[in-house]
């Protein structure tokens, strides 16, 4: 029994808060006491005030405090976060009072979102139960945690709150973008791409991937008769192979410091991983081998290519740990790279960026002899600041200063384009909200035309 009340005390001491309608109240009974020594006949009703505020005080303490009754929460959130994206995140609060309560809820979000004042202000019903869902969206990677639950709870009295503290710490990693996989699956699984004078023919070939058994005609391989068949048919049959349709697609993606430009609260190097991912869940719907590595001083990341059932999981995993080391990229070992690991001609989507012309120049003899092997795309991004500037009304004379060196950037982006497109490099020059939908398109076309 005595470990019982001081337990109750304890409660009391650290989870009891005065509500700022007590201090009101006790406001009003003081300029009541004051004006009772001007006019004493108030000062008996002053005083039956002063008892009433301290009955109804108790009465809340009983009331907030009873050991029958409590609050309870909790928080569904998934093992991960998708970077960039709106995830959500449930918050169930359980009222087990038997009257209706005010309640305010403080989650303790990770630090690294930088929100101080999330507040959820809600009526409970008695004995109900509220769903209290609210989006987040991170703009980095890694392993982020959760804290506790406070919830602060009032009655109907509203003399004082009852602080709830609910332990729901959990830890969640932000990985690469996976909210629009679906979409964009949708997307590149439709046929509305191919309606622009592009024909899919299906080739046969002599691949290991069995097509039929068929009557010889004359033009037929004598090296694919089926004796077998021929046996029981008593007719010459030969078998016939689809062509192999499958090819090696890789990711390559710059880390070094031209990818820490922001945008939008992300970094091009995180949307060049959000596009890594959704792209190569694509290849691999298509039964194309994904593969994927990064560079920058070196080459390191790796995923090699294949169409297995983990390998998207396996490719997640690599972009997780992908982070800028804030290097100058070397081409040269990306090169030498390429030429001992990768053997056979492949399709390979180098994110990377260049602002000025003499940038690419420096770069282009490595560009141009993986090119000579292999299928490549080169994507880099447009500066949208420069953009907003050249557009900009030029009303002073910085103001023109600025928007003529804007202008003359955004020409030597055009500039650097020409100059791949002049060495038969194919590339892409995109806005980083739409580098997702141009890196689809351009591979969709790639399948279509069979240019690999």
């Amino acid at each position: 029994m005595t470990k019982d009340i001081l337990q109750f005390f304890k409660n009391l001491f650290y989870h009891l808060y005065i509500h700022p309608v007590f201090f009101y109240a006790g406001i009003g009974v003081v300029i009541v006491f004051v004006v009772s020594f001007f006019i004493p006949s108030l000062f008996l009703p002053s005083q039956i005030l002063l008892l009433i505020l301290l009955v109804v005080f108790i009465f809340d303490i009983g009331l907030l405090f009873l050991p029958i009754s409590r609050v309870d929460a909790e928080r569904i959130v998934g093992h991960r976060f998708s970077n960039g994206d709106q995830n959500k995140v449930d918050l169930y609060i359980y009222n087990k009072y038997s009257f209706d309560i005010q309640a305010d809820i403080i989650d303790e979000l990770p630090p690294e979102f930088q929100v101080r004042d999330f507040e959820i202000k809600k009526t409970i019903s008695a004995a109900n139960k509220v769903h209290l869902p609210y989006l987040m969206r991170p703009t980095f990677r890694g392993l982020v945690g959760f804290g506790d639950i406070h919830i602060y709870v009032t009655s109907p009295l509203r003399m004082i709150k009852r602080r709830y503290t609910i332990k729901a710490a959990k830890e969640v990693a932000v990985y690469p973008s996976v909210v629009d996989l679906r979409k964009y699956e949708l997307m590149a699984f439709s046929n509305k791409i191919f309606q622009h004078g592009l024909k899919k023919v299906r080739k046969l070939g002599h691949t290991m991937e069995f097509e039929k058994i068929k009557e010889y005609v004359p033009g037929d391989d004598f090296r694919t008769v089926n004796w077998k068949a021929t046996a029981k048919s008593n007719k010459l049959m030969v078998n016939q192979f689809q062509d192999e349709r499958s090819q090696s697609v890789y990711c390559i993606v710059d880390k070094g410091r031209v990818m820490k430009m922001p945008f939008d609260g992300l970094s091009l190097l995180d949307y060049a991983i959000n596009t890594c991912i959704i792209l190569s869940n694509v290849v691999l719907r298509k039964q194309d081998y994904a593969g994927f590595f990064s560079f920058s001083k070196r080459v390191d990341n790796r995923v090699a290519a294949d169409k297995r059932a983990t390998q998207k999981e396996r490719i997640m995993e690599a972009l997780y740990n992908v982070k800028t080391d804030f290097f100058e990229s070397d081409y040269g070992r990306l090169y030498a790279d390429i030429k001992k690991n990768i053997t056979h001609r492949s399709l390979l989507f180098l994110f990377t960026n260049f602002e000025t012309l003499d940038g690419l120049t420096r770069q282009l003899p490595y560009l141009k002899a993986i090119s000579k092997n292999h299928l490549l795309i080169v994507i880099f991004f447009q500066n949208t600041e420069l953009e907003h500037l050249a557009e900009a009304p030029a009303d002073t004379d910085v103001k023109l200063y600025d928007k003529v060196i804007a202008e003359k950037f955004i020409f030597e982006k055009k500039l650097i384009v020409q100059e791949l497109k002049k060495y038969g490099i194919m590339c892409i020059l995109t806005k980083p909200q739409n580098l997702t939908v141009d890196a689809l398109n351009k591979y969709l076309e790639i399948k279509a035309r069979n240019m690999i």
